[in-house]
Formats: structure tokens, sequence, C-alpha cells
């Protein structure tokens, strides 16, 4: 898509992303007093010390994908956690599986990608580590890695919608029915049908 290619455009949704992903996260690691998580091969000893933001920045300035890799990547992490829901994202796992989500899109996605052994640098985990996370992150999507145009679209039209109404006076904000007014909730899609769904996902 050659709006992706604007280079004004991934670093706000790169933004976005990870804020969404950080709400996700702090809301799942709350739960987990309440309610029994299974612990993964993604799932680090204790919270990695790199911030959500600063992760994903640094994974979009070395991994050299194309941009449509991370609303793939967007796209598996949903679908993963809809086939998942005893495996929720949280500040435990949340940056493995960011990690490997993208270089699982950029496979599927580009003709050309670095190997396992250049993203597990970009991610700092071993080789090891990213080939186990690899084959766990495919089993857990039940390898549905086909992005049909009408799902790229949708996944992308609510991030660039919402990377908008970051940008709106907090009014504009508060008035919209936007993700942003329950800490709670992430908007995840029904990809056989085009209409949006409000669900809760993962909390």
């Amino acid at each position: 898509m050659a709006e992706l290619e604007n280079p004004n455009v991934m670093p706000n949704l790169i933004t976005f992303l990870s804020s969404l992903l950080q709400k996700v996260a702090e809301s799942n690691d709350v739960n987990r007093r309440f309610k029994a998580q299974k612990v993964s091969v993604f799932h680090g000893l204790s919270r990695p010390t790199i911030s959500i933001q600063n992760y994903l920045d640094r994974i979009y300035k070395y991994a050299n994908c194309s941009p449509c890799c991370f609303i793939v990547a967007y796209v598996y992490l949903d679908r993963f956690a809809q086939r998942q829901p005893s495996l929720p994202i949280n500040s435990f796992n949340v940056h493995r599986l960011l990690i490997t989500s993208v270089m699982v899109a950029a496979k599927f996605m580009d003709d050309m990608y670095y190997n396992n052994a250049y993203y597990a640098k970009v991610g700092g985990i071993s080789t090891t580590e990213m080939n186990f996370l690899e084959v766990d992150f495919l089993f857990g999507l039940g390898f549905q890695l086909n992005v049909t145009p009408n799902t790229f679209n949708t996944y992308y039209s609510y991030l660039k919608r919402e990377t908008m109404l970051q940008q709106c006076p907090p009014s504009i904000v508060e008035s919209s029915l936007s993700f942003g007014r329950s800490l709670n909730l992430h908007l995840c899609f029904n990809e056989e049908d085009s209409t949006h769904q409000n669900q809760q996902l993962a909390v």
C-alpha cells in the first residue's frame, strides 16, 4: 500500500500500536490476579526493562521489512489472542510476541527478508529461542497466515483512524466511540464479516 510508504505515516501507527498493546498488557496483568493464565515459551521470568514503544521502534528501525508487515503482524497478534485465550497478551510475553509476529509477517509478505538469527539480535534473544518462538507462534495461529485485502484494510483503517483521533483535541476524542475510551477492551474484528465488532479480547 503506497500510503504506508509515506515517512510520516508509519511512525504514528507504530506509536498508536505500542499504546494499544501497552493498555492490553496492563489490563491483563491486573487480571492475572483473578484468572489463571498459561505460561508459554513467550513468557519471560520478569518484565523486560525496555518499554513496548521503544521495543517496537527498535524493530521498525532494524527489521527493514515492508511497512505492511506491521499491519499483518497486528492481524496475527489478534488471531493468536483469539485462538489462544489462555495465553493473553501481558507484560511478560508482549515483547516476544511482537518480534515473532513481525518476523513471521516479513517471511510471509516480503520477497526478501532476514533470517532468524538476525531477528533474534534485533529482539535481544538467542537464535535458538527465536526458532522455538516461531514454531509455537505458527502452531498458535493454526498456520493461518493468509491475510485477505479486506482484512488488511479493516485493521489498517482502524489503526489509521485511531492514530488520527489521538492527534485531535481532547473534546473530539472524548466524544468518539474509539478504543481509547475503555482500557479493558481490545478491538478485534470478525474476519468473515466486513463490519467492526467490539469484543473483549484477552482481558
